[in-house]
């Protein structure tokens, strides 16, 4: 169960970035998407609290910001014309394959 609320808190801590880069705006501050983030937040370190009973703090801490920085790549490349080259593919996949080792470890 640990492992599952590992992912879960990988996908919040991907709320976070989107929330605040929706969260401003030209016109100002717009706080439905600030909210979103402080939401992400708390859910995350709520479920991080959870994972960690049963996985390693170095462990956690890994799989819980790769899956964060991976998805935010993603996020940015479909939603908000980040650059799309093959060298940022290449350095992802790395992020993914030390994500993939650390639950086979």
């Amino acid at each position: 169960m640990a492992w599952a609320y590992l992912i879960l808190v990988g996908f919040c801590k991907i709320g976070w970035p989107i929330g605040l880069k929706l969260g401003w705006a030209a016109g100002g501050l717009r706080y439905g998407w600030l909210a979103f983030a402080i939401l992400c937040i708390i859910a995350s370190g709520g479920l991080l609290l959870l994972a960690l009973r049963e996985i390693p703090v170095g462990t956690a801490y890994a799989v819980w910001t790769g899956i964060g920085a991976v998805g935010a790549f993603l996020v940015g490349i479909t939603l908000f014309g980040d650059a799309n080259t093959a060298l940022r593919w290449a350095s992802v996949g790395l992020i993914t394959a030390g994500i993939i080792g650390l639950k086979l470890s």
